[in-house]
């Protein structure tokens, strides 16, 4: 059964907020300049919005579930006081080395097939978001379109293209949602 439902999936760390190596107190959180306005366009064009991110420093033992969970809530009501609210946030505790394999964890499409199971959402309509090329292995995994941005670790990553090419480049998540609205074929 084909649905209409589809969601952009958003790495969070140089996505939404900057990159900070194992961001673990909420008061560190910040939001990359225009990531509330991009987040309001993908919105209003009828996307679902659900994070998915890969939270290794629990495994780590660098902050707990906790912890997480006020980061993510201080992330919700900074979205919120800007009347953006997503739809869902998945995450993967894990990492090989100290808690084993998962399929969870990113390149691994199981946060993306959580989430489709969750919202009955059509993958082939869908985007992943994110500036690693592990993001776009997470999309391409899950037959979304992907988007790397040049946020994070984005402009980094981009010189490492090669066999995992994204559908899409931009500057950052704002400069997709306008490419987005513009062009509703993207």
């Amino acid at each position: 059964m084909i649905t209409d439902n589809k969601a952009i999936f958003l790495d969070r760390d140089g996505v939404i907020n900057e990159e900070v190596s194992y961001l673990s107190n909420p008061d560190n959180l910040k939001l990359i300049e225009g990531s509330t306005e991009a987040l309001r366009i993908l919105k209003n064009l009828g996307y679902f919005l659900i994070v998915i991110t890969n939270q290794a420093g629990i495994a780590r033992g660098y902050y707990t579930e906790e912890t997480l969970k006020k980061i993510h809530n201080k992330m919700i009501q900074i979205l919120e006081q800007n009347s953006i609210e997503l739809d869902d946030i998945f995450y993967c505790p894990h990492h090989p080395d100290f808690t084993g394999p998962c399929n969870c964890r990113k390149p691994n499409p199981g946060m993306i097939l959580q989430a489709k199971e969750k919202y009955n959402i059509n993958l082939r309509e869908s985007f992943m978001v994110g500036d690693t090329l592990n993001d776009i292995k997470t999309g391409l995994a899950a037959e979304c379109q992907t988007v790397l941005v040049l946020t994070g670790y984005g402009i980094e990553e981009k010189k490492k293209i090669d066999d995992v090419i994204p559908d899409y480049i931009f500057t950052n998540l704002l400069e997709f949602a306008k490419n987005l609205k513009l062009d509703s074929k993207l």
